[in-house]
């Protein structure tokens, strides 16, 4: 479908605008840079009110990290728009955790001029690199550096397709200054987006689909590996079916977002950053293993039946061998697959599903959710540290299920899986891909933009360390009046690493008290409420106890209701969930 701009372009600019709003970007997010000066004008003076709507933040990580939370709640991209070199330097953290995270973004850079005689002294010539998208080449998709206003347009409606397409992913973009800036003398037309849409989802051939479906009904102790699917409804209701039909053991991954209800009885167990042991008993029992693109397939079998070949009949369901490369591991170790089905895994299971129901009737008819239970802190809620990871995330899936529908955004590490029931696609989000720090806040700016229109309460919960090092993408939030709830699970330590130096004295019998030096946030403690209070929002904190968080807790949601950016700093214990405290002991 054609998108009118509003008038004839001018500038060489005004049309890359105008291409923006042609695909389809509801939001582009910067921070201001002279290497997209002309790009920027356009954005303001010649679309106006018109979309892309623009977003300043205040580091081009944010930028980026918006763009994905965005992402992971609509499905569409949206841009995010980074100055020269430095700007891509600073977002390439944000842009490796979208890739590792299989999320499309949309990334827009900006250099030159590329004719060297045409610079500026000085910052021109700081500001320009032959070959920019060289810096993140290895974690994007594709990239290319058009230099003219056709090859711009063709490199746009390539990179929309190429970061839509099943296995998604960030694209980027570069467009020299000097073209930006040159006069629009004829303007090439834009195409119609039908005829550059990203391909259907690839499925299986029937046959294969009926034998594999044939293979999991026959199956004694099937097992369904719930992973990297989509946030579609009806793809969530097939999987829930398709479970039930042949019986299957469901396990789902915290890593990524909600994928199956955890409330159901065929839920094998806590969903986990790491498998938790009821899960590897299962897996060691099974007979036949499903994959859904399972994030470290290798890693979770090798956990559950060591270094020896799993026992059961594994299918690997999954697109994400095109997009490894050399240069990282975020492909996980080498899976051996009995059956490897190059296919979408909701696609998939649509197939299966169907083929399913002709072999015969389901082995568990549906299955209404049982009720939550009451919440009830217990008598060791509280430490001289702070509140128990138990009471602490027990109190707000008190709150949560009180005020659904919510959305849990994001959890800190220590979050034990089974506080909070997930029975919607969008009941939770996952975590960021790349397993860095830093990304949470502007993810969850990026997260509760998607759902602004949406009556979901959107909630955070994030790590003191992580708040800490983006904590500046809360004023994006507040200044273009972005309804939040962020929850700082504030342990007053990078205590991920405290867990590591513990294993490491332990090997090497040394001083295991000494395991909180370099790792403490402490002396002077910094005030998490006091920094986001600056910015705009509302705060609460230091909250120490249970009894003062459940206080606390309706009056930040009465402000989110009211479109407002609420932050309560939270000090809880220093200790992990079990299966996380199992999984680092073990050396991950």
């Amino acid at each position: 479908m054609s998108i009118d701009t509003p008038h004839t372009p001018q500038w060489g600019s005004d049309y890359l605008a105008g291409l923006m709003r042609h695909i389809g970007l509801e939001y582009v997010a910067l921070n201001p840079g002279a290497s997209y000066r002309g790009l920027h004008d356009s954005l303001v003076n010649y679309l106006g009110d018109e979309s892309p709507r623009m977003l300043t933040v205040l580091h081009e990580e944010h930028a980026v990290a918006i763009a994905h939370g965005y992402a992971k709640v609509t499905g569409r991209p949206m841009g995010a728009i980074l100055h020269a070199n430095v700007g891509l330097m600073h977002g390439s953290m944000a842009i490796f955790d979208a890739y590792c995270d299989r999320v499309p973004v949309m990334v827009f850079g900006a250099t030159g001029p590329v004719d060297s005689a045409r610079r500026r002294p000085w910052i021109d010539w700081l500001h320009t690199s032959k070959d920019q998208g060289a810096l993140v080449r290895t974690f994007v998709k594709w990239d290319a550096e058009p230099s003219s206003l056709e090859g711009a347009r063709d490199a746009v409606l390539r990179a929309r397709q190429i970061a839509t397409t099943q296995p998604q992913g960030p694209v980027y973009v570069c467009f020299d200054s000097a073209l930006q800036e040159a006069a629009c003398r004829e303007a090439p037309p834009y195409l119609s987006l039908d005829r550059y849409a990203p391909p259907r989802r690839p499925g299986v051939a029937d046959r294969v689909a009926h034998e594999v479906a044939q293979r999991l009904y026959s199956a004694r102790r099937p097992v369904i590996l719930a992973g990297r699917v989509s946030r579609d409804e009806d793809d969530w209701r097939r999987r829930v079916a398709l479970a039930e039909h042949c019986g299957a053991t469901v396990l789902t991954d915290f890593k990524v977002g909600a994928a199956f209800p955890t409330r159901h009885p065929l839920h094998g167990t806590v969903p986990s950053f790491f498998m938790a042991d009821e899960g590897l008993q299962a897996l060691r029992q099974a007979d036949v293993v499903l994959s859904l693109d399972w994030v470290d397939l290798a890693g979770t079998l090798r956990t559950a039946w060591g270094a020896e070949s799993a026992a059961a009949h594994v299918v690997q369901v999954s697109l994400d061998q095109v997009l490894h490369n050399g240069f990282g591991g975020e492909h996980q170790g080498l899976a051996g697959a009995d059956t490897y089905l190059m296919c979408d895994p909701d696609e998939f299971a649509a197939q299966a599903l169907e083929a399913m129901r002709a072999l015969g009737a389901p082995r568990m008819a549906p299955q209404p959710l049982p009720q939550e239970p009451d919440w009830n802190p217990g008598p060791s809620a509280d430490t001289p540290e702070g509140m128990s990871l138990a009471a602490f995330a027990g109190a707000i899936s008190h709150q949560l299920r009180r005020n659904a529908p919510a959305c849990l955004i994001r959890a800190n590490l220590g979050w034990p899986g089974d506080a909070h029931p997930l029975a919607h696609p969008l009941d939770y989000l996952g975590y960021d891909g790349g397993g860095g720090i830093g990304s949470g806040p502007g993810m969850a700016v990026g997260a509760a933009l998607g759902l602004k229109d949406s009556s979901r309460l959107p909630v955070a919960v994030l790590g003191d360390g992580d708040f800490l090092m983006g904590a500046t993408a809360l004023w994006t939030a507040v200044s273009y009046k972005i309804p939040l709830l962020i929850i700082v699970a504030n342990n007053r330590s990078f205590f991920n690493d405290e867990v590591h130096q513990e294993k490491v004295a332990q090997i090497r019998s040394r001083p295991v008290e000494n395991k909180w030096i370099g790792q403490r946030i402490e002396g002077p403690e910094i005030d998490i409420a006091g920094m986001a209070r600056a910015q705009g929002a509302q705060a609460w904190g230091p909250v120490r106890t249970t009894a003062q968080l459940a206080e606390t807790l309706p009056q930040a949601i009465a402000a989110v209701r009211a479109g407002q950016v609420a932050v309560i700093d939270a000090h809880v214990a220093r200790e992990y969930a079990k299966t996380m405290a199992k999984a680092l002991g073990r050396g991950h």
